[in-house]
């Protein structure tokens, strides 16, 4: 076993002091700095002349000078003309990264501008995220050991002079000073292995003599890579603290913990390792968890970002009437809008969010603007449906992998369509009328937290009962692999609006 020293101490020095500036900073003066900061940074840009930002004095200007916009918008409207060399366009100076990601309707990929500033923004929260572990664990030993880390791709593409483009894990493994990258797992002559497969088993085997003490990734796939480091440990407790006996966190992002955390507490049985969630997109690192489990994401302030939050009514984003960290309320679903040191100026993310406290400011991720099912009307978004997927495996005594869902409409008299839920289980259903409850109980659910739905499906009159499709286990991620999107910052979709693409999904689960 690698014997490390113990830097813990120095983290520990630190935290005291972030600490105090974070209990002591408050919000809208925090947010407001940072709005003005970066006004005033961008003021050579193409941007800033285009919309006077030189003229905003309060939120009201900036609002009345700069629209909301999409990166769809952006693209056309600064980005295109010049990509990939990127210079005083939307932030000073040239772009050395673009962090390349799926998900536009215009094609398989886009590319967000991702600078200096924000690699030091990224650095910053995930200081912060040690700072909160710390803070709770007064006897951590963290920096005694490694922080395993199961990203993306690490290849980048050269696309002009001082220019590349990849995964942003790759980018931001590129840059990784030495100190941090002694402290992390793999190294990089893993890290550049282009199968999945053969990358996992690799990353398997050589942590087994190395002190890992966090792990650090998307839930789905820490699964995959967990269940194949103990099948060649040979564990058969089952239990990570057999193999990585000095875990003592696992940072996890990118989908919402709530289908995985059964599965991940059998695997974390017997540790002492708590878990912690992140908010991290191409676009920033928005949100760390600085307390338990569903008590929400604490916002990065004071870090290169400026965040407003347009409200989310039915299938409709309200971005005329914007609202900033002053006078959001709790429980209201908005459409996350950012403004960043990458020049990102109110920019559309995506992302769906609620607030859990307003003092401080704790958000949870509830989905994506395109990801809602409402094909008759019903409003449902992907916390909704993973509440109730969660809540319905509990109840049959199971857990799931995975799953994806879709609309499904009428083709014959007297049936409505409805909902096709295709389900990974993590281990094979024993009896049919398991599912049979599953279903019941996940129609349930939905009705309890969604008044729309509950409504269309009250006597059976506007939708059929959900219907469910059992992915046999390690199916969504031969799935993914059929699509060349395996492994690291791939996630399986939670919905599915194209009809094409649902069936063949639902024809792969028949055939698997």
């Amino acid at each position: 076993m690698t014997i490390m020293h113990d830097a813990t101490w120095l983290l520990r020095a630190h935290a005291r002091r972030r600490l105090h500036r974070l209990e002591a900073g408050d919000a809208q003066r925090l947010q407001t700095g940072v709005l003005f900061s970066l006004t005033r940074r961008a003021a050579t840009t193409r941007f800033a002349r285009d919309h006077d930002l030189a003229g905003v004095r309060t939120l009201d200007d900036y609002r009345a000078r700069v629209p909301v916009r999409s990166h769809d918008d952006f693209w056309d409207d600064y980005w295109s003309r010049d990509f990939p060399r990127l210079v005083n366009c939307t932030w000073p100076g040239l772009v050395p990264w673009f962090a390349e990601t799926s998900g536009t309707t215009r094609g398989a990929t886009r590319f967000i501008p991702f600078t200096r500033e924000m690699n030091r923004s990224n650095r910053r929260a995930a200081s912060d995220l040690l700072v909160w572990h710390v803070t709770n664990r007064p006897r951590s030993r963290i920096l005694a050991g490694r922080v395993f880390i199961l990203g993306g791709s690490t290849g980048l593409e050269r696309r002009a002079p001082g220019v590349t483009s990849g995964d942003l894990s790759g980018i931001t493994a590129s840059v990784m000073p030495r100190w941090a990258r002694l402290r992390t797992f793999p190294p990089r002559h893993l890290e550049a292995i282009g199968d999945w497969n053969v990358k996992i088993d690799r990353f398997a085997r050589h942590s087994l003599d190395q002190p890992i003490h966090a792990a650090c990734g998307v839930p789905s796939w820490l699964l995959i890579y967990f269940d194949h480091l103990l099948e060649i440990a040979g564990a058969g407790d089952g239990r990570i603290a057999s193999v990585y006996p000095g875990l003592e966190l696992l940072v996890h992002g990118g989908v919402s913990w709530a289908p995985y955390r059964e599965r991940f507490a059998a695997l974390l049985e017997g540790s002492h390792a708590e878990t912690r969630e992140v908010y991290a997109a191409s676009e920033g690192f928005f949100a760390v968890a600085d307390r338990g489990t569903d008590a929400g994401m604490r916002l990065q302030l004071d870090n290169a970002m400026f965040f407003e939050f347009a409200p989310v009514e039915g299938q409709q984003v309200r971005t005329d009437v914007c609202r900033w960290i002053g006078d959001v309320e709790e429980g209201v679903n908005y459409a996350l809008v950012v403004s960043t040191a990458a020049g990102l100026w109110r920019y559309l993310v995506g992302d769906t969010v609620t607030f859990t406290t307003l003092d401080p400011p704790r958000i949870l991720f509830t989905g994506r603007t395109a990801h809602m099912l409402s094909a008759f009307g019903e409003h449902v978004i992907v916390a909704e449906l993973e509440q109730a997927v969660s809540g319905a495996a509990r109840a049959i005594g199971a857990t799931v992998s995975d799953f994806a869902v879709g609309s499904i409409f009428s083709s014959r008299a007297g049936e409505r369509g409805g909902h096709l839920h295709v389900i990974e289980f993590s281990a094979p259903l024993i009896d049919e009328r398991l599912l049979e409850s599953f279903a019941a109980s996940l129609d349930h659910i939905l009705q309890s937290v969604n008044a729309d739905y509950a409504a269309h499906r009250a006597g059976g009159w506007g939708m059929d009962p959900p219907r469910i499709e059992v992915m046999p286990p390690g199916g969504f991620a031969a799935w993914m692999a059929a699509q060349g999107k395996l492994g690291g910052q791939n996630k399986v979709p939670r919905v599915i609006a194209d009809r094409t693409r649902l069936d063949a999904l639902r024809a792969f689960a028949r055939r698997a």
